[in-house]
């Protein structure tokens, strides 16, 4: 009996560890930096950073001389030069090889310098195009999350006029029992507390996928449990925003797009030197160090049925070394180093027109942006006091009605004014947070909410 109490409690605790798990609450950043370790696209892009660093590697093992065995058997049977007197005469022969060779270049026109100063411009900007892939995921994520927080908010507002219209209808219907309303007032009401509660299910279904949205981005299965921190963002000042000029001034040496941009002009002039270093020659060094072993050489060649010299001693005496030291000239080659010269230069322009055009875009978003944030807070501002306004305004059209001043159209048109004006306003705020956050990416902050977040909501 005991250990059945046993299985139970474990199974409880079991429950409700599980549930705790699930209740997890996910911070921006923890989303942001959940999607940098588990993210497709950033794992694909630190693997294309990984094959640019072997590259590298690779260009700097070019300079080390090279070094390769050979081993060899040869059968030979038919007319062939003794091995030992050679003299040609008829003979089955077995010979071994053994040898050693290593070369090395000593010039070539600067070609593996600068290889190596290429790769490691390619190897720069692969890890910038990666950076620049984290940036993008973290500015869709970062939107995902603000998106979920103004359909909340929607939820929010919607539930609040379901609330309103319910009280409504309550009200309503014992002024209808007292007689003093009519009762199509009654109707009237009861449509629109129908129609909030449409409009509350639609604000459900857009956070149910504003939340699909944000876990697609995480790569979290649709049925994962999964919700965030609910921080209540306020804006309570004046923005104090940097002009343009100043935050391209520091975003243009800090974008890894740029970074990457510049890292290919040099990685292209580079390949333009290689390309003009195929002219020069190619001074070069090769050794060799060898022996061999045939079952034709005797231990005395003047001495009738005189045994086969022993392997050991034959590998000893054997022995050979050679180095070699050659000057290879290109004259013609079909004009390829002219067309790989052309080439390069056309690279090398290709790649400075690209690092203009992202300054350029750059600079373009970065004007957009501000003025996008600019624009956004007018409209919040604007669209707060027009809250207010509808809100007073509301609240005396309800004590009009309540007391058959005003009929179940006015009252009704009053509150969907209201809500209305509420729904702008959600927008205008987020709309508006994510317009500074843009900012303050390209001033090379790391995307929060901490410095607007109030009290987390319940």
């Amino acid at each position: 009996m005991k250990k059945k109490h046993l299985i139970i409690l474990l199974m409880l605790l079991i429950s409700v560890s599980a549930k705790l798990a699930a209740q997890k609450l996910w911070s921006l950043e923890e989303c942001i930096n959940y999607a940098f370790e588990n993210n497709l696209t950033v794992k694909q892009s630190q693997l294309d950073v990984l094959t640019a660093d072997e590259n590298l590697k690779q260009s700097k093992l070019n300079l080390v001389p090279s070094l390769n065995s050979t081993i060899g058997q040869n059968f030979g049977w038919g007319r062939a030069p003794d091995p030992q007197t050679n003299i040609y005469s008829n003979q089955q022969t077995q010979q071994s090889f053994f040898s050693v060779n290593s070369e090395i270049t000593l010039f070539n026109g600067f070609q593996q310098i600068n290889n190596i100063r290429q790769k490691q411009f390619d190897y720069l900007s692969k890890k910038y195009d990666s950076d620049k892939i984290r940036d993008d995921i973290s500015l869709n994520i970062a939107a995902a999350y603000l998106s979920i927080l103004f359909n909340l908010e929607l939820v929010n507002n919607a539930q609040r006029q379901v609330d309103i219209s319910k009280e409504q209808v309550d009200r309503t219907k014992k002024q209808v029992e007292a007689g003093t309303v009519a009762r199509g007032n009654l109707y009237d009401i009861q449509a629109q507390e129908a129609n909030d509660e449409v409009t509350l299910v639609n604000a459900k279904n857009q956070l149910m996928l504003a939340y699909v949205d944000l876990k697609q981005l995480l790569d979290l299965p649709a049925e994962t449990e999964f919700d965030i921190e609910k921080p209540d963002l306020e804006i309570t000042e004046t923005p104090t925003l940097l002009p343009p000029a100043m935050i391209y001034n520091k975003s243009v040496t800090i974008m890894p797009q740029i970074k990457s941009a510049e890292y290919k002009v040099y990685s292209a002039e580079r390949s333009l030197a290689m390309a003009k270093g195929m002219r020069s020659p190619r001074l070069f060094a090769t050794g060799s160090y060898g022996t061999s072993y045939s079952n034709r050489i005797v231990d005395d060649p003047f001495e009738p049925g005189s045994p086969t010299k022993a392997f050991d001693k034959q590998l000893s005496d054997n022995r050979n070394g050679a180095l070699y030291f050659g000057l290879s000239i290109p004259i013609f080659n079909g004009y390829q180093v002219s067309t790989n010269v052309k080439n390069a230069k056309i690279l090398n322009e290709s790649v400075n027109l690209n690092l203009r055009q992202e300054k350029l875009r750059l600079r373009k978003n970065i004007e957009s942006a501000y003025a996008d944030a600019v624009a956004a807070y007018q409209t919040y501002k604007a669209r707060l006091t027009s809250v207010e306004s509808f809100r007073e305004s509301f609240k005396y059209t309800e004590e009009k009605f309540n007391v058959g001043m005003v009929t179940s159209t006015d009252y009704n048109l009053a509150k969907i004014r209201l809500s209305n004006a509420e729904s702008d306003l959600a927008s205008s705020k987020y709309d508006y947070i994510f317009k500074v956050k843009i900012l303050d990416f390209y001033l090379g902050k790391s995307l929060t909410l901490k410095d607007i977040a109030g009290v987390e909501r319940q």
